[in-house]
């Protein structure tokens, strides 16, 4: 290996611009040699602003493949293309970080794991919550046992009026679905990962396209055009799993309520609970009583924490650049991902037949 790490982007649009490159460009063991985009002059602009010197710049990401010097690729591009990139990333001898959701179906993201098991490449997904202080302390705080054993959880992602109205958010056929698929996916990985459950038993879901046929509705980011609106605007689903806890997914970007959060969980568990709503709040009984606490995650004192103003978006990418250079597993696994993606689909497969999925 170089002393460097010589790193392509596959799509250079919001997600590239708005955390892989700002990210890797902080890094003093990678280098950014390679921009690829179908529109060039998107490619371009990153080359400028992050790109080494001499860095290439591609409309054919095949192309920025045979680049046999180049030793990972970021796939930014929409969901309907992660595998795709993905596997011929890795089966051209890549490391690859591929963004949430892992692929826009289950048969695929299944594809990208066996593909990176087979090729012996590291294969990561860009679920950056988990690096996030308070999920690190809490996950501290189930691995010790604070909690007991976890039988029931929530996974939040719910915005009051917040739909993407650029890119192609709202496309069914290029992202596979809605608000469950673009932020239901960080709190469903989020909640999996707390609970180290990977065991999905039954899962219901059901979808709703109430608010997105509205004519100039109100939004944070202007209103939408219901004709292009193709995807749910909200999903709801009801998981349980193998060892009989259960998990229940709200994912919205459009739903009439005042309690809004996203990329959150709620944990309930023999010992306690815990959940993310208005900071990191702890619960259960001492000595016969009733008790609640609130961390303060910045008064230092943490392991994870000393002073430092890593970013979460920093820290994902330093941790995933260190797994390569040390060849260590990846703080997302591709197995781990993959369930994620299938209970996604399983959601949007109840909701369209009627009928639970069953993983047995």
């Amino acid at each position: 290996m170089a002393d460097k790490l010589r790193i392509g982007i596959v799509g250079c649009g919001g997600i590239a611009n708005g955390k892989h490159m700002p990210s890797l460009s902080r890094l003093d063991t990678v280098e950014l040699v390679a921009f690829c985009d179908i529109v060039e002059d998107k490619a371009e602009k990153a080359r400028a602003e992050y790109g080494v010197e001499g860095a290439s710049v591609y409309t054919d990401y095949e192309k920025l493949l045979a680049d046999t010097s180049i030793d990972v690729v970021h796939v930014c591009t929409p969901n309907d293309s992660h595998a795709a990139v993905a596997i011929a990333s890795l089966e051209a001898g890549k490391h690859v970080m591929s963004e949430k959701p892992m692929a826009k179906r289950a048969t695929d993201a299944r594809r990208m794991a066996e593909t990176a098991a087979k090729t012996g490449k590291k294969l990561t997904v860009g679920y950056q919550s988990r690096h996030r202080p308070d999920s690190q302390y809490l996950k501290q705080a189930v691995v010790r046992g604070d909690l007991g054993e976890i039988y029931y959880a929530k996974a939040h992602a719910i915005r009051r009026r917040a739909v993407p109205t650029w890119g192609v958010f709202l496309d069914e056929e290029k992202q596979g679905g809605g608000p469950l698929i673009d932020i239901g996916t960080h709190a469903l990985d989020l909640t999996l990962w707390l609970m180290d459950n990977y065991e999905p038993k039954l899962v219901v879901g059901t979808t709703y396209h109430k608010l997105s046929q509205r004519e100039n509705a109100a939004n944070a980011w202007g209103p939408w055009d219901p004709k292009k609106f193709t995807v749910e605007d909200s999903a709801f689903g009801f998981i349980t799993m193998k060892n009989g806890a259960t998990i229940t997914l709200e994912a919205s970007w459009a739903l009439n309520t005042l309690q809004v959060d996203e990329a959150k969980t709620t944990l309930c568990g023999t010992e306690g609970g815990a959940d993310m709503f208005g900071g990191l709040r702890f619960n259960g009984e001492n000595f016969s009583r009733l008790y609640d606490s609130k961390i303060d995650l910045n008064a230092g004192g943490a392991a994870f924490y000393e002073g430092k103003t890593e970013s979460d978006s920093d820290r994902e990418a330093r941790l995933w650049i260190e797994a390569i250079i040390n060849d260590t597993d990846p703080v997302v696994l591709p197995r781990q991902a993959l369930v994620v993606s299938e209970i996604l689909e399983a959601i949007y497969t109840s909701a369209e037949t009627g009928k639970a999925v069953s993983f047995e």
